[in-house]
């Protein structure tokens, strides 16, 4: 199993998924961002960077960050990153919606662009499926595994701007499910986290 050390900020949201034991027993480490800068990622594979970081804070480790990719390790970033702090990134903010699926004549407007990618053993694009608050345009030949139907990236995994591998995602569940709301949260979770440990990536 992999080795997976998360980041976390401080807040309820953060505390209550990153401490939750099903979800606790995949995480060696729960590394308080403020001390980030002093902590060793020796012997960690994955780097798990939650939703709703403080921006500045993560600006600062970048660095970091930046070293752990280039000798081979996996970044996972979850939920909207305005501030461009990682190889590859272009965000672009779209206005949300929150409550599409009151709307039976609405659809989601995702769509899976590689089925048949090992995660979609672990979930399903329903559990991947809440809101939206923007999407990604990433670099050429990277896979794009969940995208909108103008096909910006909702998921996708990029092996190709750096050494290491970069999973990126809008989605923002470590919120959500710490905030007690949106059922399809805690199924993504459930999958992503085992896949993350134990899947291909």
């Amino acid at each position: 199993m992999r080795k997976i050390a998360a980041l976390y900020s401080g807040n309820s949201q953060h505390f209550r998924c990153l401490n939750e034991p099903k979800y606790r027993r995949y995480l060696s480490e729960i590394i308080y961002l403020p001390d980030f800068a002093q902590h060793s990622l020796d012997g960690i594979d994955v780097l798990f960077v939650p939703s709703q970081l403080h921006q500045g804070l993560v600006v600062q480790s970048k660095a970091k960050i930046d070293a752990f990719l280039e000798r081979g390790g996996a970044v996972v970033i979850h939920g909207p990153q305005p501030t461009s702090w990682f190889a590859g990134q272009k965000w672009e903010h779209r206005p949300t919606n929150f409550w599409w699926w009151l709307d039976k004549e609405q659809s989601s407007g995702l769509v899976l662009t590689q089925p048949e990618h090992d995660l979609f053993t672990y979930i399903t694009l329903e559990d991947a499926t809440w809101h939206q608050h923007g999407v990604y345009w990433p670099p050429e030949g990277v896979d794009i595994l969940i995208a909108t139907e103008d096909h910006g990236a909702i998921l996708y995994v990029d092996k190709v701007s750096t050494p290491g591998t970069l999973i990126v995602t809008t989605l923002d569940p470590e919120h959500h499910f710490g905030s007690y709301f949106m059922p399809a949260t805690e199924r993504y979770l459930d999958g992503f986290l085992p896949w993350l440990a134990e899947g291909k990536l």
